[in-house]
């Protein structure tokens, strides 16, 4: 069945997805990212409504280019009410919370109380014991070369049979983070601890968080929020202790590939299936202000900077330690992550000094039809996200070299990103 390939071949490992890939095709050598662009606020503004009337029900983005700032929503919040999306709404960012993950992770090596390159089970022998613990660094689980499976598959079932009644069923449903590695654990191995390519697994950045809770005796959330995101400046983001998003915030929308017909409102969830590998609540404006500080180096020193934009390939992606870079050609390379959890999907990208940032929320997920092969294929809503994200990085190239053409030469939408 098509919906049972897909999660086989796409989805498999990598559940918190957003739609729109932004992932280049390699090339030789990095473009600077210039510094000549100002921002064309009436072209972001006619971009964003653009996602809205290609079919997306809400969407927000907040746009930086050095002292200068725009932000913007289109669409509903409410499809109901058609209450409109606003600017600071926050959202679920799904594995955007695998950067702040990976920064409290880099704050322990720093302090010497974490190696990188230290085995696993040398912190966590309960939890991962044997040989699995003695090959398995901690460096494996932050760019996903561990070999270890996700556990997400396992925590919905139903989703191997081709529908999505467990997304419903297990909405209020409590899971604690060890039970959630035992799932990983037990899936079938991606590959050898080490080999690259590497694969996209949840489950690594969940045991982070365990391993982030065993040498600082505090709760992950606890210390994420006093040590990442206080220390960044971050005043609308969170980690949720109840399915209830505080603030204000839109409806969240799931379709699944149209299993889900119409889209069903996931935005009050019980986040615990994930833990520390996508349950951050942020705004737009958040994610970009917590970029700037990482890149900036007011979070983790210029060595642990270095250490998190060493990439490996994994899944198609530029990888580091719980960040990404993305070449967009003649403009320049990009850092961040994307993300997302059932209904909500965030992107955040980043030039590496700072200066040149997007971050894009929208609040409808899954809407693709899928080919003969169970893959997602290209939609109208994919192209115009794009397309705004290229306006907001590259506001040099001109608005008529933005067209579908330009597009799949520069992007790939041929998987679901993470």
């Amino acid at each position: 069945m098509r919906i049972a390939r897909l999660l086989g071949t796409v989805l498999g490992t990598t559940l918190l997805t957003a739609t729109a890939v932004l992932t280049a095709p390699a090339h030789a050598g990095t473009a600077a990212v210039r510094d000549t662009a100002t921002l064309d606020r009436p072209a972001l503004r006619d971009s964003l409504d653009a996602v809205h009337e290609a079919g997306m029900y809400g969407v927000f983005s907040s746009v930086r280019d050095g002292g200068e700032r725009w932000t913007g929503a289109s669409g509903v919040a409410d499809v109901a009410t058609g209450r409109p999306v606003t600017p600071g709404m926050r959202q679920r960012v799904g594995s955007i919370s695998k950067t702040f993950t990976a920064v409290g992770v880099m704050q322990q090596v720093e302090r010497g109380r974490i190696r990188l390159d230290a085995p696993v089970g040398d912190y966590l022998p309960e939890l991962i014991p044997g040989e699995r613990g003695r090959e398995i660094t901690v460096r494996m689980l932050l760019n996903h070369t561990s070999g270890i499976g996700d556990h997400v598959l396992s925590a919905f079932p139903s989703l191997l049979q081709g529908s999505a009644e467990s997304l419903e069923e297990e909405r209020f449903r409590s899971l604690r983070p060890a039970e959630l590695v035992r799932m990983g654990l037990a899936a079938p191995a991606t590959g050898r601890p080490g080999s690259v390519p590497g694969s996209y697994s949840n489950t690594n950045y969940v045991i982070a968080g365990l391993l982030l809770e065993k040498v600082t005796g505090q709760k992950a959330g606890a210390y994420l929020t006093r040590h990442v995101i206080d220390r960044a400046g971050l005043r609308h983001t969170y980690l949720p202790r109840s399915p209830y998003i505080k603030g204000p915030h839109p409806r969240m929308y799931e379709s699944w590939f149209g299993l889900l017909d119409p889209p069903r409102d996931f935005s009050v969830y019980d986040m615990s299936w994930v833990s520390t590998a996508g349950s951050v609540v942020s705004t737009t404006d958040d994610l970009n202000r917590f970029y700037r500080s990482l890149l900036g180096g007011k979070l983790v020193g210029k060595a642990s900077l270095d250490e998190m934009t060493r990439t490996v390939p994994v899944s198609g992606l530029d990888y580091g330690l719980g960040i990404y870079s993305l070449e967009l050609p003649g403009c320049g390379r990009f850092w961040g992550h994307d993300g997302a959890v059932f209904g909500a999907g965030t992107i955040a990208l980043s030039s590496r000094d700072g200066k040149r940032q997007v971050a894009l929320a929208q609040n409808l997920m899954k809407y693709q039809e899928l080919d003969e092969n169970g893959r997602p294929k290209l939609h109208p809503i994919d192209e115009a996200i794009a397309a705004h994200v290229l306006r907001a990085l590259c506001p040099e190239v001109p608005a008529s070299g933005i067209n579908r053409s330009r597009l799949t030469e520069s992007l790939r939408f041929d998987q679901l990103s993470h």
